[in-house]
């Protein structure tokens, strides 16, 4: 360390504290403080220390002593991504204590998502766990103003999603879109119904959320339903918003098999003009198929994707695709599934044939039997002889063959014409469905944790659903960014070219599977998940230095080597 002097103009010259050091190779340098405040008699006394002299006085390590630590990178890096997607101002033109807070609610759900109680004590300058406040100019604050916060966020929602869709949406692209569910707290949003339980709480009130994506999986547009609605019935409302909120005339709408239904494209898709979509049929569909010879299964022998016409689909197209492993897959889940209905079914015969307290009665015995059957779902598969007195069951071979026959098989079905997306193209659209799971998986569990959800006004829960979805999105330009940093695959075009087949298991690229197996980057830096990597920037943090005599001054935590990479890649420089 060493003491500058800066010309100053017509003022006196500015007396600054500064460091240098090597960063690959390169002689650089910080300033650590300013200490033109300081008597001159103070500044020669600091000035023969740090040059090895010695001067009356205390020790230069007692001179000094660290009043606070923040901590500092994690929220720099956070907020160096929000700022540099110009988000902030996506949510208002004009900076004002409803967007700050709105910004630091954001940053707070990719940092430690925490209740309103929590986070206003962790932003207040009093309590505060890291700078993410003190960056924001939030002094203080309580938990009932970050509510209105949250309200003000959500009444801007429909011109966000907007603004969003225009940044990352493109006319004829491709839009994906899938519905979640999640559980509820309490009992009094009128939002929250008993529905399909995807997260295995059952008995739980819960709330769907169906999610609009790009082709690559950024979410642009997110709405709340109640949590007894089927997944068609959504599906109307998301072509209302992509062709009127957002203005896109030409759509090329991606969804499952449960989402676009047959139903929904004769009643909301077929009547609406510029509109395709890319879905799957149902196992059924597919079985008339065969009865009907469109699909003849000795076809995909010896290959594993085809065209195949029928006409039960006019002007349609459907891409025929069989997958050994996933054949496999399901011949092992339905023998697990079969044995485990087998045994419970046993338990039930031997009821009603011994000899103390036997089962009896018709309606008795079927209610149990009915319970076995619900919870594995292979019903089908048995044969069953209920009588008053007894009970047997047999497997029904022939309806297991007839299924396992198709195993392995999926056919894509879509509206879009060949001379605008080919067979494989197609295919891989429909697949990348699994980047809409993986933000699912992000907000409810894994990140951000969207459930379960305590609040009981209807718009609060949107609210909060639409804040989480909004934090995924500064996290996902996160993960694109720092992809060489994490276990995640950063070369996925190189593992596609490893790939036998677009109907063939996904292949990580040898980058990714380095990293894997070393725990380390091609460059020897240590790999990271998304959220040790945060803790890791965390470690950089803002220290209140205070002198025995004179004005405090911050430093931050030198980066390391890979902290430096981490904001390189992002693009974020490191400040104060």
């Amino acid at each position: 360390m060493y003491i500058a002097s800066v010309p100053n103009r017509s003022s006196p010259p500015a007396k600054l504290l500064r460091e240098s050091y090597r960063e690959k190779g390169k002689v650089k340098t910080r300033t650590l403080a300013n200490l033109t405040s300081w008597a001159p008699e103070r500044i020669e006394a600091l000035r023969q220390l740090l040059q090895g002299g010695t001067v009356v006085g205390p020790r230069l390590e007692d001179a000094f002593e660290i009043v606070r630590s923040r901590p500092h990178g994690h929220v720099a890096a956070v907020l160096g991504i929000l700022h540099r997607l110009k988000l902030d101002h996506l949510l208002c033109a004009k900076r004002s204590r409803e967007r700050d807070l709105a910004v630091a609610l954001i940053a707070a759900r990719i940092l430690r998502p925490d209740s309103k109680l929590a986070t206003s004590r962790g932003l207040s300058a009093e309590t505060m766990e890291s700078t993410l406040g003190e960056c924001l100019n939030i002094d203080t604050v309580d938990e009932d103003e970050l509510y209105t916060a949250m309200d003000w966020l959500y009444e801007r929602q429909p011109a966000i999603e907007k603004a969003l869709a225009k940044r990352h949406l493109t006319e004829g692209g491709m839009v994906l879109y899938d519905l979640t569910s999640t559980y509820f707290e309490g009992h009094c949003c009128p939002l929250a119904k008993l529905g399909y339980a995807r997260d295995g709480k059952r008995g739980k009130l819960q709330i769907e959320f169906g999610l609009l994506t790009n082709a690559e999986g950024c979410p642009v547009a997110v709405e709340v339903f109640e949590g007894n609605i089927g997944d068609p019935q959504t599906l109307a409302s998301q072509v209302k918003k992509l062709r009127e909120r957002f203005g896109i005339e030409r759509i090329v709408l991606v969804g499952d098999r449960g989402m676009i239904t047959h139903a929904r494209i004769r009643e909301d898709l077929a009547t609406v003009d510029g509109l395709d979509w890319i879905t799957a049929l149902r196992m059924p569909a597919i079985r008339k198929l065969v009865e009907s010879g469109s699909l003849q299964l000795s076809l995909f022998d010896k290959k594993d994707l085809a065209e195949i016409a029928d006409p039960d689909y006019p002007g349609e197209r459907l891409v025929v695709c069989k997958n050994p492993l996933l054949a496999e897959e399901r011949a092992r889940k339905r023998s697990e599934l079969l044995a485990a209905t087998e045994k419970d079914l046993r338990q039930i015969k031997i009821a009603t044939e011994r000899a103390k307290s036997p089962l009896r009665g018709r309606e008795n015995i079927a209610l149990r039997v009915g319970k076995v059957l619900g919870r594995f779902k292979v019903g089908k598969h048995f044969e069953l002889t209920i009588t008053d007195n007894s009970f047997d069951f047999k497997r029904a071979q022939r309806a297991i063959d007839e299924e396992a026959s198709l195993d392995g098989f999926y056919i894509i079905r879509t509206s879009v014409g060949v001379d605008r997306l080919s067979a494989v193209q197609a295919v891989r659209a429909y697949k990348q469905l699994s980047s809409v799971e993986r933000a699912f998986r992000s907000l409810k569990t894994v990140d951000l944790h969207v459930r379960p959800i305590h609040h009981h006004k209807a718009d609060r829960v949107r609210a909060h659903v639409w804040l989480c979805t909004l934090a995924f999105h500064v996290e996902w330009h996160m993960r694109r960014a720092l992809a060489p940093l994490l276990f995640d695959d950063h070369d996925k075009a190189e593992g596609e070219k490893r790939r036998a087949s677009i109907v063939a298991k996904a292949q990580r690229s040898p980058a990714a599977h380095a990293k894997a197996e070393t725990k380390r980057t091609g460059n020897g830096q240590p790999v990271h998940s998304f959220q040790s990597l945060l803790r890791d920037l965390a470690t950089i943090v803002k220290n209140r230095v205070q002198p025995k005599a004179g004005d405090g001054f911050d430093v931050i935590t030198r980066p390391t080597s890979l902290q430096s990479t981490a904001f390189k890649l992002m693009g974020v420089v490191l400040r104060a």
